[in-house]
Parts: structure tokens; C-alpha cells; sequence
């Protein structure tokens, strides 16, 4: 039969049913090809040009089962992300804003048969945190963006450091308060009571004046007043000059000191910490409940920001970034390794943690330095040593 020729009634009728919708099982995904009804689509599974698809197929149909697997699941988190965000949405709501599109994808041809497998594919690898409702399955797109990541990072840390300041100035307060209520007189507050009187009853004043006896007293000459307050004078004089001169030099020698931390600091801050030999801990979701929150040794640093991590637990090895990790405290006389800072690199003993200002005090156990105590080491500056026991 003639195709319609253009402008005509069925040719405008043609077009209006291609662009809508068709049934799915009227659909072959290797030619891309829509039919309308059943005759349309047996004719065109005995065509030549479908037979040389299914010929390509069968030679590698693993790979265009994940091409086809990698394209759905593209989109569909594509419009996930942009039409939803983090907000919880039913699954079916958004796969049918995604065949909304006449020229999508059809599920029939990836490795998922439904709907629902797909969706529990994406809560495992952990895409998505999903659940099961009445109302059919919800899901939550997990937003991983390094930028979203690093604004998330930057407001918790704000958030923390505004807190423990809100803490420190707290327990101040209650220091100057049980201080001061420990040095003040406690006196008794009076008790009032209603005056009750009689009508025969009189009222007397009962006034004791205590006499003061005199006391005699020696005078003591003028000239010998002078001479002791002379004396006095001087030996206060001469203290507050060895006080000022002590305190002058032990200000001087801590300024020198203070001043070398700054410039070592300084010098040896980086934004990388990463170090062979310490235990980290993986603090990605990604990878998992296997690895959440699970400790492991760095056995190989690749390129300053990335370190090879063979997991206590299993004996795994992983390859993370070091923004997936973060550092752990020991116990206090464990041995520990400075990461970062003005004793970089230094093995060190850990001898006590602060746990309102969010730092530790260590004692440098090796090289020149070995027996230098120094406090206020913040606690992502200082990292577990690996030990054999």
C-alpha cells in the first residue's frame, strides 16, 4: 500500500499516532524501531535488517546488555537528581517522567526485569536510600557532587567550631558562678514574724552598753617610724624587681618559642596527610556497610591524596581518597604518628586527650626533639601507629 502523500488527511493522522506512546511489546530495542500493531511488528522481525542485528547481538549480547544497563541507569538518576534533588519520591513517579520521552530507553532490554529490582540495585550500591511503603517503593537520590560535599563539610565544621565555643563560654560561666558562690560569706537571712501583742502586756527595751576599756600604748619615736618604713620600701622594691625581671625573661623565652611553632607550622602544614604505616578509618558510604566505619592500614601512598588501605577486619585492599578517610585516636599511652603540622612526620606517645577542645598533648619519642612534650595538637594532626600487637 502507498504511503500517504504529505498534507493529506492520513498523512496527518500518521503522524499524530507515531507521536504518542506505543505498546511495548511492538518495540525492538536492537533497531530502535516502533510498531503500531502485531502484523507491523511479526513483518519486521522477518526483515534482513533485523536479522543482522540479532546476529550482532548474539556474537556479544553481555556487552549491549550493559551499554544498554548503563544508559537507563544514566538517565534515570539524571532526571532523579534534576527534577527531585534529595527530596523522598515514589519510584514510579520518576520512571514515568522518564518514559515520558518517546525515544527512551525500554527496561526489557537491561539486565533488570522490574522496576522494583532496579530500584534495590540502587539502594545496595548505595545511589539511594530506599523503602518499602504501602504506597509502592520511595527512593532518595544521595547527592555525592564534590562541590555539594565540600559546602556540606565547610557548614558542619562552622557549626562545631560555633558550638564549642558556645560550650567553653558556657562552662566558663559555671566556673565563675561555683567560684564565687564558694567565696562568699554565707549569712543567714532574717525571719519575719507578725507582731503579736497582748493588751495587758507592756513593752520594755532592754539596752546594754559594754564599756570599752582604754588601753595604754608605748609611743614609738618618730626617727625609728622612718627608718622601718624605709627599710620596708626597699625590700618590697627589690622583689618586685626580681619578679618583673623573671617574668620578663620567661615572656621573652616563650615568645621565641611561640614564634618557631608559627614558622614550623607554617612550613610544614599541608593539605595532604596521608602517611605509610598509621590506622585510618573509612568514613564512605559508597563502598557499603562491609567498609563503613571499619579500620585498615595504609600500605602505599599513590600521588599525595590517594593510599592503598588493606583492611584490618578482612585482610581487603581498597584505593581511597583521603577525603573518604580520617585519622584515630589510640588510647592514651599508645604510640601515635604526626600527619600534619610543625612536628610532622615525628613518632610521638600519646599522653592525654581533651575532649572539649578537640585536641591531645603528646611527647615526642624520637630524633632530636625526643622527649618534647607539646599540647593543643588538634586531632586531625595526629594518627594511630600501627603496631604488630
Amino acid at each position: 500500500m502507498p504511503r500517504a502523500e504529505v498534507g493529506t488527511p492520513k498523512y496527518l493522522a500518521n503522524k499524530m499516532k507515531a507521536k504518542g506512546l506505543q505498546k511495548l511489546r511492538w518495540y525492538c530495542q536492537m533497531c530502535q524501531k516502533q510498531c503500531r500493531d502485531e502484523n507491523g511488528f511479526k513483518c519486521h522481525t522477518m526483515s534482513e535488517s533485523h536479522q543482522r542485528q540479532l546476529l550482532l547481538f548474539a556474537d556479544n549480547s553481555k556487552k549491549y546488555i550493559d551499554d544498554f544497563s548503563r544508559e537507563f541507569n544514566s538517565t534515570f538518576l539524571n532526571i532523579l537528581k534534576r527534577q527531585f534533588g534529595t527530596k523522598r519520591v515514589s519510584a514510579n513517579r520518576v520512571y514515568q517522567e522518564y518514559i515520558s520521552d518517546r525515544n527512551h530507553l525500554h527496561m526489557n532490554s537491561t539486565r533488570w526485569v522490574t522496576l522494583t529490582g532496579y530500584v534495590k540495585w540502587l539502594g545496595r550500591i548505595g545511589k539511594c536510600i530506599v523503602d518499602d511503603t504501602e504506597k509502592g517503593w520511595f527512593i532518595t537520590y544521595i547527592d555525592r557532587d564534590p562541590e555539594t560535599i565540600a559546602a556540606e563539610e565547610k557548614r558542619n565544621r562552622k557549626l562545631k567550631m560555633d558550638k564549642d565555643d558556645e560550650e567553653r563560654l558556657q562552662d566558663f560561666i559555671e566556673k565563675q558562678v561555683k567560684h564565687g558562690q564558694s567565696n562568699s560569706i554565707s549569712t543567714e537571712k532574717p525571719v519575719f514574724t507578725e507582731l503579736v501583742k497582748n493588751e495587758d502586756e507592756k513593752l520594755s527595751l532592754d539596752l546594754k552598753l559594754a564599756k570599752t576599756p582604754f588601753i595604754s600604748s608605748t609611743v614609738t619615736p618618730l626617727n625609728k617610724l622612718v627608718k622601718r618604713s624605709i627599710l620596708e620600701d626597699n625590700s618590697d622594691s627589690k622583689s618586685v624587681k626580681r619578679e618583673k625581671k623573671e617574668t620578663k625573661n620567661k615572656s621573652a623565652l616563650d615568645d621565641i618559642m611561640a614564634k618557631e611553632e608559627q614558622i614550623k607550622d607554617k612550613a610544614n602544614r599541608k593539605d595532604y596527610w596521608l602517611t605509610e604505616g598509621i590506622v585510618v578509618k573509612v568514613v564512605t558510604k559508597s563502598l557499603g556497610e562491609t567498609y563503613y566505619k571499619q579500620k585498615g592500614v595504609i600500605t602505599d601512598v599513590k600521588n599525595k591524596y590517594a593510599a592503598v588501605i588493606k583492611m584490618i577486619d578482612s585482610g581487603h585492599k581498597l584505593k581511597l581518597d583521603q577525603e573518604h578517610l580520617e585519622t584515630v585516636i589510640p588510647a592514651v599511652g599508645r604510640a601515635v604518628k604526626v600527619v600534619n603540622g610543625a612536628y610532622r612526620n615525628q613518632n610521638a606517645t600519646l599522653l592525654g586527650i581533651d575532649e572539649k577542645r578537640f585536641c591531645a598533648e603528646i611527647e615526642i619519642a624520637s630524633g632530636v626533639l625526643k622527649g618534647r612534650k607539646v599540647s593543643n595538637v588538634e586531632y586531625e594532626d595526629i594518627c594511630k601507629l600501627h603496631t604488630d600487637d
